[in-house]
C-alpha cells in the first residue's frame, strides 16, 4: 500500500482507516449506541461470526468497544465515528440496531440514521420503549419506505454478551431480514432451542418486554419478603440465608433471581465489617417499565395486585426519611412472642414464595393476554413461556410448566386453574397462610405475598362482597345493578325505603 497521507476529514480519514487499510467487506450489521447493552451486543453479534460496524455519538465509546473486540479474540466488529460511514459500511438492505435511552434519544438517532439509509432498509430498536412510541415510528418509517422493530432484550450485560432473551415486534419482513443473528445470539436453552421468536405485530415486543419486568419486580419482591421473615422473624443469620437459597435454587425455585440472592447472602463488605449487602441503602430505584406495567393493567381492568404491590414496595422504600422519623414515634415490641421451628418456617416460606410466584406470572400473562386481545396480535403465551427460560432475568425452571400449560390449552383463563398449578398452589396454601400471619403477627410487611394471598382468595371464591359494593353505587348514583335471580337491570330507592321505616 502506497504510504500516502490520509485526508483531515474524520469521516474521510474514517474510511480511509477502515476501508482503505483493511479493505474491509461490507458488514452483515450495525449498532449504535455504545453503552453497556450496546458494547455486550455488538461484541456477542459479532463473536457468533457476523461481521458488525458500530456507531456511538460519543467516539470514544466506539474506540473502546474496538480495543474491547481486539482483546476478546479480534472479532469482526469496526468502529465508525460519523453516521455516514457507518452506515454506508453495512450491506443492503442495511439493519441498524439501536440501543440508546428511551424517548427523545432515540427519536434524535433515527433522525441521524434515516438521513443515510435508503429504502428497503431497517432499523431495531433494542431498548426498553414505550409500545406506542414504537407504532409511532413504524408508521413514520414506512412513509419513508424503511423497516422498522421493536425489540425487548433481557438478561443485563452478561445476557447481552452471552446471550439474551429477545422479544422482537413490528415488520415481519424486517425480523426475517435478522433472524439467522438473533437465532444465534440469543440464549440458547437445550431442551427448547434459541430465546428469540417474532412476537408479532405493531409495538407487540416492547409491551411483552414491559410485562416481562413487570413480573421481574414482582419476582424481586417477592424473593424479599422471603428474606425478610426467614432473617426478621427466623433470626437467620447471612450464611443460613446463603445455604438456604442455594438449596432452593436446587428444586422449584430454580431461577437466575434466586441463584444471584444465594450469592450476594455471601459477599462480605470489603470496606468494613460484616456483609456487604447489610450496607446497601434500603431504597430501591426504578427505571419505569413496572409503573407501565401497573398502568396497563388498570387501562385493561386486568388485576395485577402481585406487581402493584411491588411498585408500592419501591415507592415506600424511597421515602427512607419518613421511615426512620417514623420509626421512632411507632416504637415498641411488635415481635408475638411465640417460638419458631426454623427448619419449619425455611420449608414454609419457600412453599409461600413458589405460590405467590405463580400470582405474580399469571397476572402478567393475563395483561400480555388482554392486551394481544384488544389490538388484536394473536400473541402465544405459552411461546413467551419458552423464550423466558434462558438469557432473562425471570429465566427460572418453572416456565417450562407455564409453556405446557399453555400448550394444554391456548385459551386457558388463568394460569391458576391449569391442573398442575392448581394441584401445587392447594399443596402449598396452608403453608403460605401461615407465612403471612406469621408476618402480620410479628409487625413484618409482607406486601407481595399478602396481596397474591388475596387474588388467590379472590379468584377461587365463587361469590364476594361486590354485590354490597354495588348496592352502594346504586344507593347514591343509582348506578343500578343485576340480580342473581332474574335478568335485567334494576334500580331501587334505597333511601326513601330506608327512610320511610323510620
Amino acid at each position: 500500500r502506497p504510504n500516502t497521507r490520509l485526508p483531515s476529514s474524520p469521516t474521510r480519514a474514517a474510511q480511509a482507516d477502515l476501508i482503505g487499510r483493511y479493505k474491509m467487506a461490507l458488514t452483515r450489521i450495525g449498532l449504535a449506541g455504545l453503552a453497556v447493552m450496546g458494547q455486550n451486543l455488538a461484541l456477542n453479534i459479532a463473536e457468533k461470526g457476523f461481521p458488525i460496524s458500530v456507531y456511538n455519538r460519543t467516539t470514544s465509546k466506539v474506540d473502546e468497544t474496538v480495543q474491547r473486540a481486539k482483546l476478546e479474540g479480534n472479532l469482526p466488529l469496526y468502529g465508525f465515528h460519523d453516521p455516514a460511514s457507518f452506515v454506508n459500511s453495512i450491506q443492503k438492505p442495511r439493519v441498524v440496531i439501536m440501543l440508546v435511552k428511551a424517548g427523545a434519544p432515540v427519536d434524535q438517532t433515527i433522525a441521524t440514521l434515516a438521513a443515510h439509509l435508503e429504502q428497503g432498509d431497517c432499523i431495531v430498536d433494542g431498548g426498553n420503549e414505550w409500545y406506542e412510541n414504537t407504532e409511532r415510528r413504524e408508521k413514520a418509517m414506512e412513509e419513508r419506505g424503511l423497516l422498522y422493530l421493536g425489540m425487548g432484550v433481557s438478561g443485563g450485560e452478561e445476557g447481552a454478551r452471552h446471550g439474551p432473551s429477545m422479544m422482537p415486534g413490528g415488520s415481519l419482513e424486517a425480523y426475517q431480514y435478522i433472524e439467522d443473528i438473533l437465532l444465534k445470539v440469543s440464549a440458547q436453552v437445550p431442551d427448547s432451542g434459541p430465546c428469540v421468536t417474532y412476537i408479532g405485530k405493531g409495538g407487540s415486543g416492547n409491551f411483552v418486554k414491559m410485562v416481562h419486568n413487570g413480573i421481574e419486580y414482582g419476582d424481586m419482591q417477592l424473593i424479599a419478603e422471603a428474606y425478610d421473615v426467614l432473617k426478621s422473624v427466623g433470626k437467620l443469620t447471612n450464611g443460613e440465608l446463603q445455604q438456604v437459597f442455594a438449596e432452593w435454587n436446587k428444586g422449584e425455585l430454580l431461577s437466575f433471581l434466586v441463584e444471584i440472592t444465594a450469592d450476594i447472602f455471601s459477599i462480605k463488605d470489603d470496606q468494613g465489617e460484616g456483609y456487604l449487602v447489610d450496607k446497601v441503602l434500603d431504597k430501591t430505584g426504578m427505571k419505569g417499565t413496572g409503573k407501565w406495567t401497573v398502568q396497563q393493567a388498570a387501562e385493561l381492568s386486568v388485576a395485577a395486585p402481585t406487581i402493584e404491590a411491588s411498585l408500592d414496595s419501591r415507592f415506600l422504600s424511597g421515602l427512607k426519611d419518613e421511615r426512620v422519623a417514623a420509626s421512632k414515634i411507632f416504637q415498641g415490641d411488635y415481635s408475638s412472642g411465640e417460638t419458631v421451628n426454623k427448619a419449619q418456617l425455611i420449608e414454609d416460606v419457600r412453599k409461600a414464595l413458589y405460590a405467590s410466584k405463580i400470582c405474580s406470572y399469571a397476572q402478567g400473562m393475563n395483561i400480555i393476554k388482554a392486551k394481544s386481545t384488544e389490538k388484536g396480535w394473536g400473541l402465544n403465551l405459552g411461546e413467551l413461556a419458552r423464550i423466558w427460560k434462558g438469557g432473562c432475568i425471570i429465566r427460572a425452571s418453572f416456565l417450562d410448566r407455564i409453556k405446557k400449560a399453555y400448550d394444554r390449552n391456548g385459551e386457558l383463563a388463568n394460569l391458576l386453574i391449569d391442573p398442575e398449578f392448581a394441584q401445587e398452589i392447594m399443596d402449598r396454601q396452608a403453608a403460605w397462610r401461615r407465612v403471612v400471619c406469621l408476618a402480620i403477627n410479628n409487625g413484618v410487611s409482607t406486601p407481595g405475598m399478602s396481596a397474591s394471598l388475596a387474588y388467590f382468595d379472590s379468584y377461587r371464591r365463587d361469590r364476594l362482597p361486590a354485590n354490597l359494593v354495588q348496592a352502594q353505587r346504586d344507593y347514591f348514583g343509582a348506578h343500578t345493578y343485576e340480580r342473581v335471580d332474574m335478568p335485567g337491570s334494576f334500580h331501587t330507592e334505597w333511601y326513601k325505603i330506608a327512610n320511610s321505616k323510620i
